[in-house]
């Protein structure tokens, strides 16, 4: 009985060996499976980390966007009320009350227009033409004047940081 004792006690040796094996196989593959899972969950975490910020900064763009256009297109509307009292102001007049409330009105509108960021368009007699910001509807030849130079300007453009609202209609020499 000795022989058969000694066997039966191997044969659980070999069993619970097994059964240490099977269990440190199933922990190592636990440990694999849940490596795969973290790295595919932080994998996911990282790209959707992303995505919200692109999302968080194209929305930004598109509400400054949408403010400057806004800005814009008022800006444009009161462009005619701008030309007219500059008009006024060319136009010599025995009222001196008259022509003072067009000045106070005037200089209103334009701080009006710098408190919201509009800013003229450089375009004096005698400076460079640039076609970024100057509409060119006439061309004379004056020696007096250098080459590509602005002669005389018929209309102020304006701008918001560089953005362009409308552009110096100006009269180029040479």
């Amino acid at each position: 009985m000795s022989k058969e004792k000694e066997i039966l006690e191997e044969e659980i040796q070999e069993t619970e060996t097994d059964a240490e094996d099977t269990t440190e196989a199933t922990e190592q593959l636990e440990e694999t499976v849940s490596k795969k899972q973290y790295d595919e969950l932080n994998d996911k975490f990282v790209r959707l980390a992303a995505e919200y910020d692109n999302f968080r900064k194209r929305s930004l763009r598109e509400r400054e966007s949408a403010h400057s256009d806004a800005v814009s297109h008022a800006v444009k509307a009161l462009l005619p009320t701008y030309d007219n009292l500059e008009r006024a102001l060319k136009v010599e007049t025995s009222d001196a009350e008259y022509k003072k409330g067009v000045e106070m009105t005037m200089t209103q509108l334009v701080d009006s227009l710098k408190n919201i960021g509009v800013e003229k368009i450089t375009a004096d007699v005698g400076t460079e033409f640039d076609p970024n910001f100057h509409n060119a509807v006439m061309h004379i030849e004056n020696e007096e004047l250098g080459e590509n130079v602005i002669a005389e300007i018929f209309q102020q453009g304006f701008k918001i940081g560089n953005k362009v609202i409308r552009h110096a209609m100006v009269q180029v020499a040479n």
